[in-house]
């Protein structure tokens, strides 16, 4: 066999088995992120504004005093993002509109919040919304008092 041979063949393995592997990576990943349970899906947009460039999807899930963000197609296992309970305050629910919506799993809301001075959107179920807003309200007694609309 020539070199260019060995070259093709080579490439197409490496195709054929980044085929394969990594879709079972990311379930394996999955798998791994709801083993304790309470993980739920959450879209996240820093940009601000109604138009559906920002939007990135993932899976959230709480962890102490914390809310945990994992982007969805990545291969980390330590969240992307982490809001911290005493600086989530939610100011307003909205319903995405326009293509934004392409841009979210169908029947979401999208929550608008300000994680210590930056605002933030957040996307998720209804049943999802109402879990956020209780662990919000719940936080411990003597913390920040949070806004919720």
């Amino acid at each position: 066999m020539q070199v260019w041979e060995w070259v093709v063949l080579d490439s197409l393995v490496l195709l054929v088995l980044s085929l394969v592997v990594l879709p079972l990576v990311f379930v394996a990943r999955r798998r791994w992120l709801t083993r304790a349970g309470g993980v739920f899906e959450l879209s996240i947009n820093d940009r601000g504004g109604t138009h559906p460039q920002g939007w990135t999807i993932g899976l959230g899930r709480y962890v102490d005093n914390k809310l945990e963000w994992f982007r969805f197609f990545s291969l980390r296992l330590r969240p992307t993002r982490c809001f911290a309970r005493e600086a989530l305050d939610v100011l307003e629910r909205r319903t995405p509109h326009g293509p934004e919506a392409f841009a979210l799993h169908s029947g979401h809301v999208i929550i608008e919040c300000r994680d210590g001075g930056r605002l933030v959107q957040l996307a998720m179920g209804d049943q999802s919304v109402t879990a956020l807003l209780a662990w919000l309200e719940s936080s411990p007694p003597g913390s920040n008092s949070h806004r919720v609309v």
